[in-house]
Formats: structure tokens, C-alpha cells, sequence
């Protein structure tokens, strides 16, 4: 699993216990859960179908670094089903884990549309398929 972004923990984001309230994680998550089957896909249209149980494992305090790591493990007709692991940047010890997040493909019609895509799809290579070298 690959750990992209990197969130710092401020006051606005803590809760009365003085650790990383739980909403604002899961925004986070599922923003960046979006953005991956967006890259994945290559569609902006995708909405989130399904996020599994969800294991806080551990808190975090005001000025920790988290980072979240999101994968792909499934690639359905009009689906993409993703993993995900929130864990401290410098310490490495988990947060919280999401064992599945699944987001569906729409079209135009803003109805569930095939993506095409059967495996993951990392820059280099969607920049190779473009004809852009890195």
C-alpha cells in the first residue's frame, strides 16, 4: 500500500478528549478514497457506494502528521473496491483501517456505467499511454 497524503493534525480538528475526532478523519478518507477511483477510472463521476466496518485503532493528538494509504483490491463491471489504513508518519503505527471501500462508476445519466479498467493504474504508466515521458 502506497501513503500519499499527509494530513497535520491542528486544534480545529480535535474533539473534547483533545485527540483527532472521527469525522474529520473520515472526511479526509473519503475525499481521498474519491479521488483515487477517480484516477483510477479516469471519470470524475464517482460516488461512494459502501465503506465497510471501520477499526480506530489508535488515536492521534494535536500535532501529529498522519498519512493515508489507499489501494485498489477489486475492479468490478461499474465498481472499484479500494483498501485503506490511516497510520502516524513518523511513528508508523496504525490508526485506523477501512477493509473495504467500494465506489461506483456513473455516466452522463448520473446512472452506474462500465469503466473498462481491470487493474490498477499508477502515473507513470497513465503518463506512458499519454506519449509523456517522466
Amino acid at each position: 500500500m502506497n501513503f500519499h497524503t499527509r494530513k497535520w493534525v491542528k486544534p480545529a480538528d480535535l474533539n473534547p478528549n483533545g485527540t483527532l475526532f472521527g469525522g474529520s478523519l473520515l472526511r479526509w478518507i473519503d475525499e481521498e478514497a474519491a479521488i483515487y477511483a477517480i484516477v483510477q477510472l479516469g471519470n470524475q463521476r464517482v460516488v461512494t457506494k459502501y465503506i465497510s466496518e471501520i477499526n480506530f485503532v489508535s488515536a492521534s493528538r494535536q500535532g501529529d502528521i498522519i498519512e493515508l494509504g489507499i489501494t485498489a483490491t477489486e475492479f468490478g463491471r461499474t465498481s472499484i473496491t479500494l483498501t485503506c489504513e490511516v497510520r502516524n508518519k513518523i511513528t508508523r503505527k496504525s490508526i485506523l483501517t477501512v477493509e473495504k471501500m467500494v465506489f461506483v462508476n456513473l455516466g452522463e445519466d448520473g446512472l452506474p456505467a462500465p469503466h473498462g479498467r481491470t487493474e490498477i493504474k499508477y502515473v507513470k504508466d497513465q503518463f506512458q499511454e499519454d506519449g509523456i515521458k517522466n
